[in-house]
């Protein structure tokens, strides 16, 4: 078998590097997907007309970093979870579940404190800004905040990873260094 090539292995090998190849490309056209959205996000912050609250998944991401209100009644009591006040120190954002007068759920984070003792709230009106909650839902950011708390840090799409060229970047260089190394031992096979 010294001095053929063997076509298994190196149709595997061609494929694999093929897939990788096709990655970093579908991470490229993810990059350009992502780019546009920030920016829709980036002009989104700017305008100071409110929006309706986005009761609908479907709605969802063109009401992000708008403005909005909602009347909410407490379903629980709130949940403090690591964030930041407006002028970036690290502490407790309060969150808390809502019940909507139409019957649909919420989030509204109260507003931040130093200390992460839960705080009440009766319930009413609430305006803020609508930003992320996780990857698929959203939460309003009161503004001004509520319960006798700090302003949260707002919602920022800056925030948002954009990490897809180095992901496009990792896949073409995975490809390369498959076919270097393939190539090296095929090199060393056909010498042998």
């Amino acid at each position: 078998m010294k001095g053929r090539v063997p076509i298994l292995p190196t149709l595997i090998v061609l494929i694999a590097a093929a897939i990788m190849i096709r990655l970093g490309f579908w991470q490229l056209d993810r990059l350009h997907h992502k780019e546009a959205m920030l920016a829709r996000f980036a002009a989104a912050a700017g305008q100071a007309a409110e929006v309706s609250w986005p009761g609908v998944a479907a709605v969802r991401e063109n009401a992000m970093y708008r403005r909005s209100r909602l009347d909410c009644r407490p379903s629980g009591q709130d949940m403090p979870l690591s964030g930041r006040n407006l002028q970036g120190e690290a502490g407790w954002s309060h969150e808390i579940a809502c019940q909507l007068p139409e019957g649909s759920q919420a989030h509204l984070v109260l507003g931040w404190s130093s200390d992460p003792a839960r705080r009440t709230w009766a319930g009413g009106t609430a305006t803020g800004i609508i930003g992320p909650r996780g990857k698929d839902d959203v939460r309003l950011v009161a503004d001004p905040p509520l319960a006798g708390l700090q302003p949260n840090a707002r919602p920022d799409p800056r925030d948002i990873p954009n990490n897809h060229l180095s992901y496009a970047v990792q896949w073409f260089l995975f490809a390369g260094v498959a076919l270097v190394i393939y190539v090296l031992a095929l090199r060393k096979r056909l010498r042998g």
